[in-house]
């Protein structure tokens, strides 16, 4: 989850709330295909997660098309389509006024990709063999003591 920083803290629980309930509405939407844009019907689009503003104004949508191709036109797709969009959130969610969308490219995949490239790296994979003969010589010294 990324930290709103508006807040001073993390999102609220309600913010939360609102965002899976758009988020699950957005993904049902998007998944029944029955778009008038020939690039939204030719891509599958996965939904990872949907931030509030801390009004509930506006929704921000990391939206990533299936395979990360594409990813411009299914953006540029979406926000000219939003205002249809909304009109079929507004049909499945009930709230008391549906949020303004706002579509950005989905990077926690990437995120994880680089983070796991840095773990496997020869740099970090020797500290940790240096921490784990620092745990078994502890271990050792501590047992000699009893």
């Amino acid at each position: 989850m990324r930290p709103d920083t508006r807040t001073g803290g993390g999102p609220s629980q309600r913010m939360l709330r609102v965002g899976e309930l758009v988020r699950h509405a957005l993904a049902q939407v998007l998944q029944r295909g029955d778009h008038i844009d020939p690039i939204l019907a030719g891509h599958i689009i996965t939904v990872p997660e949907v931030r509030m503003s801390p009004d509930l104004k506006i929704a921000t949508c990391y939206v990533m098309p299936l395979g990360g191709k594409d990813v411009r036109p299914v953006i540029k797709a979406l926000a000219a389509n939003r205002k249809a969009l909304r009109m079929e959130i507004a049909r499945l969610v009930e709230l008391k006024s549906v949020p303004d969308l706002r579509f950005l490219e989905d990077t926690s995949f990437d995120e994880g990709a680089r983070m796991d490239a840095l773990l496997r790296s020869p740099a970090v994979a020797r500290d940790l063999d240096h921490d784990a003969t620092d745990d078994i010589e502890s271990n050792d010294d501590e047992t000699d003591k009893e």
